[in-house]
């Protein structure tokens, strides 16, 4: 697997080991977490986390101006090494490439060398933009989120690349001995057949790989920071309440408001959707279905179209989200049905997922095998989810039945990218506490897709 700019930026918050410390996940987004930059968290669900996403403002730019603002602290550079390089011999009779014996070799280079430096605002000096007055024209995204269903942040503290970076990634596969390559000459070939790749992008000078964040609280004209986590606050306080307590929007706040998570609940939450996706039109069911299906293979692009949903920017954007956005914008949605957050829900379950097991859900959604998987990954769950312990379990047969040959297979690899560990020829597996998020986050977009194609 290719060295990400993801990866780099887990590894840099593993060393630091910087409490609430978190990694940047997309080198597109890499400069809007600098210092005072305002984020936006809406969580669709109980059961798997969603991303912070910019809202493309700082706070500097909201706040009254011609106050003092606070010089953030920087700190001297610090430089940070990762290497990998692996290699593997091995000699093999490989019957589809090769007539007799064959030597294969695989090696792999990748890694980053970076410095990076922290800017930060002490408590002294985050004392001092508490209770500041916000502009008189505030931005519209204000406005926007006043409604309180989304809680905003701003960056106080921020890990920037001090100097452009090159992260590169090389292998090589080398073939050697007496081969038949067909690809290449017509009989038998003694000699060597070798393949590199070199993929690197370059990482540049003030783009941030981690940071801190703290919760605004706006109230009438003014603006505070919470110093410390507090659950019970809101980003717009006193403006829950304001809004009508009904259907769809009801029903989530009182999952939200404090019993014990159990599989009824994730069930619960579910199908609070798919009862939603139920009244949308079959026409417009299939051509969100149909334009989800190409997107699976392009996180970024199902990243961008989460950013553009949350930031409740309906404009142009090219392929199948463009699609999806215009069908949003059509008149014909009837308004008691919340398709964007619909989508976002999904949208959210499917980036929890792996990059293989998209790959996985989109042969599944081809091969109609969502609702036998759905039955699978809820077998598993019902009976084991408030268990924080391992526990043996056997796959129900029954369930096994309907999913042969590839089908089979392609299920299997869905759940062990969860972390069970499962075997073709045998139904037996560990229940692992780390399985109960990607399972929860499967289950959801299972049933979600399974709605979207249902008659």
């Amino acid at each position: 697997m290719p060295y990400t700019f993801d990866l780099l930026s887990k590894d840099v918050v593993k060393k630091l080991q910087g409490k609430d410390l978190r990694p940047v996940k997309y080198l597109s987004d890499a400069a809007k977490f600098r210092q005072f930059d305002i984020l936006q968290k809406a969580a669709q669900s109980l059961f798997w986390k969603s991303e912070d996403t910019p809202v493309g403002y700082s706070l500097l730019q909201i706040l009254e101006p011609n106050f003092p603002i606070p010089e953030p602290e920087v700190s001297a550079p610090l430089s940070l090494k990762h290497t990998l390089s692996q290699k593997l011999k091995a000699n093999a009779d490989v019957q589809a490439i090769a007539e007799g014996s064959a030597s294969t070799e695989f090696a792999q280079s990748c890694g980053y060398d970076i410095e990076v430096q922290k800017t930060s605002l002490p408590y002294s000096k985050l004392e001092s933009l508490q209770n500041r007055k916000l502009l008189d024209q505030e931005p519209y995204f204000v406005k926007d989120y006043r409604m309180g269903r989304t809680n905003l942040y701003v960056v106080t503290e921020a890990y920037e690349v001090t100097k452009d970076t090159v992260l590169e990634d090389s292998s090589s596969v080398d073939l050697s001995g007496k081969a038949l390559i067909p690809q290449y000459v017509k009989g038998q070939a003694q000699g060597q057949w070798q393949r590199k790749r070199t993929d690197s992008v370059t990482i540049h000078k003030g783009s941030v790989v981690a940071y801190k964040k703290k919760q605004l609280v706006i109230e009438n004209n003014t603006c505070a920071i919470l110093l410390s986590a507090h659950p019970k606050k809101k980003t717009f306080l006193g403006m829950l309440n304001m809004r009508p307590r009904c259907g769809f929007l009801a029903r989530s706040e009182e999952f939200r408001s404090g019993i014990e998570t159990n599989f009824k609940r994730l069930q619960d939450e579910v199908s609070l959707r798919t009862e939603q996706l139920s009244l949308l039109s079959k026409d417009a069911r299939d051509v969100v279905f149909s334009s989800l299906l190409p997107l699976l293979s392009d996180r970024e692009v199902l990243h961008d179209l989460i950013n553009m949903l949350e930031l409740n920017q309906m404009g142009h954007m090219d392929g199948p989200g463009g699609i999806i956005l215009a069908e949003l914008r059509k008149d014909s949605i009837p308004p008691w049905i919340d398709l964007k957050n619909l989508i976002l829900y999904l949208l959210q379950a499917l980036m929890v997922l792996s990059d293989i097991q998209l790959n996985l859900l989109a042969q599944s959604m081809e091969k109609r095998l969502l609702l036998q998987q759905r039955e699978l990954v809820k077998s598993i769950l019902q009976p084991h989810f408030k268990y924080p312990w391992c526990i043996p379990f056997t796959l129900q047969p029954q369930l096994l039945a309907p999913l042969q040959g590839e089908g089979l297979a392609i299920t299997y690899e869905l759940l062990k990218e969860c972390g069970l560990q499962m075997e073709l020829d045998n139904p037996k597996s560990t229940w692992d506490l780390e399985a109960k998020m990607p399972l929860s986050a499967l289950y959801g977009s299972l049933s979600l897709l399974q709605e979207l194609v249902e008659a």
